[in-house]
């Protein structure tokens, strides 16, 4: 994982103001990474230069302008207006909580999360030749055209989608790796076939054990998931976001959707399935790659590679989007605190909030989420008596018990960070 490289423009945003002129000079970097990778062959298959990239260069991208067809398709300019950008090569950004409450994130919302560089395939969105080859444990090894898969039955399902590495700037001793926030998270609505078709589609051996996904990111990044998970019915290859086909950005033409689980595991560009009888043995499914002590241990300790196990499902999580940090609000008058709560392959029982540093807690309201595996949405009405600085904590329990800590629990990657979201406002008279 790159390291962290938050910049000026999170400065900016974490204080609340709109970095346009740095958001301005980001797309102009962003955008000469895309010639670098792409080069002037991918422009001329857009459509928009002919010859060359030169012109682009000089007349657009050095004016931080962007091709007309280009902004049409917004939703894969980066960086997403607003976004609090980690770094540019791969491209990593979140956003802040307060701008993650709607109950389904838009695609402008939805957070970033890239170990090399967008495919050339996404960027053209030119699915001409694609296919999604299943091999392996299977008995007919079939190549899927999007034809294919789209003339499959369809199933559309509100998903939460979070990165590993989310709250990992909350570790301590801190961790490499982009530092994350809270806002490395979304609940979008995703639209495709389910996975477990295309497998028996394939049929699958007995043999069967673990699949072994592959991309057409460069570098390669390859994860897979055991065969359980991937004959679920909320497993799914996903081709649709919010309705539209995939942003370039976000796996354009298919990906894996991995309900419950971290978002390494939904792997974007899919192209290959390898059905395994073994568990997958990438570099990034061994040594601490992903994965997780399997005991707990004491902050900085390096436990040994044997004793570390494959990350998979969430842990139980809560996120407060309002109000937003910093806020000044009114003594005497009622506030209404809001956010979201999720909990993995579990559900979520109860979301408790506090003003006063923990002391004293009530339950808030909760609504069920739209299916199985999206959050849950949570609402308290809170009352401050007096002026000063205060800080609103939510604090969200699983159907098990299990609870979000009160101080974060130490691993070397800094995955599945779940610590209490507290969020500091202002109380005037």
């Amino acid at each position: 994982m790159p390291e962290s490289n938050r910049g000026q423009s999170h400065l900016l945003a974490e204080n609340g103001t709109r970095a346009d002129e740095l958001a301005h000079f980001d797309r102009i970097t962003s955008r000469r990474h895309f010639l670098a990778t792409v080069g002037g062959a991918a422009l001329a298959g857009l459509g928009v230069f002919g010859a060359g990239s030169d012109a682009a260069v000089r007349g657009l991208f050095g004016r931080g302008l962007i091709p007309t067809a280009w902004a049409e398709g917004s939703a894969d300019v980066l960086p997403k207006p607003d976004m609090i950008v980690h770094s540019q090569h791969p491209f990593n950004g979140e956003f802040p909580p307060h701008l993650l409450a709607a109950d389904v994130t838009p695609t402008a919302r939805h957070f970033v999360r890239n170990n090399g560089s967008i495919p050339e395939r996404a960027l053209r969105r030119d699915a001409q030749g694609w296919s999604l080859t299943v091999d392996g444990e299977v008995r007919s090894q079939r190549a899927f055209s999007l034809d294919d898969l789209h003339s499959l039955p369809q199933v559309t399902l509100k998903v939460v989608l979070e990165c590993a590495g989310n709250g990992r700037s909350s570790f301590a001793p801190t961790v490499g790796g982009t530092q994350w926030i809270r806002g490395a998270v979304a609940c979008s609505e995703w639209t495709g076939v389910r996975l477990r078709d295309v497998l028996q589609a394939a049929e699958v051996t007995e043999k069967a054990v673990y699949l072994a996904n592959y991309g057409e990111d460069d570098p390669p990044f390859s994860r897979g998931i055991p065969i359980e998970k991937a004959m679920d019915e909320h497993t799914l290859i996903a081709l649709k976001m919010n309705g539209e086909p995939l942003p370039a950005a976000h796996g354009f033409p298919a990906r894996l959707l991995v309900p419950g689980w971290i978002g390494s595991s939904m792997q974007k560009w899919l192209n290959r399935i390898w059905v395994r009888d073994a568990v997958h043995d990438s570099d990034k499914m061994s040594g601490y790659s992903y994965r997780v002590p399997a005991y707990p241990i004491a902050p900085g300790d390096q436990p040994p590679e044997a004793d570390m196990v494959i990350a998979t499902s969430w842990v139980v999580k809560s996120l407060i989007t309002a109000p937003q940090a910093n806020a000044t609000v009114q003594a005497g008058v009622p506030l209404s605190a809001s956010g979201h709560a999720w909990a993995g392959e579990r559900n979520v029982a109860k979301v408790l909030v506090s003003t006063d540093l923990g002391i004293h807690w009530q339950e808030a309201e909760l609504t069920p989420p739209a299916n199985k595996y999206a959050w849950y949405g949570w609402n308290a009405e809170l009352i401050f008596a007096s002026k000063g600085y205060y800080e609103i904590w939510a604090r969200a329990f699983d159907d098990a018990g299990n609870a979000q800590p009160f101080r974060q629990p130490w691993n070397p990657k800094g995955y599945l960070g779940n610590v209490i979201h507290r969020v500091p406002v202002v109380v005037s008279a």
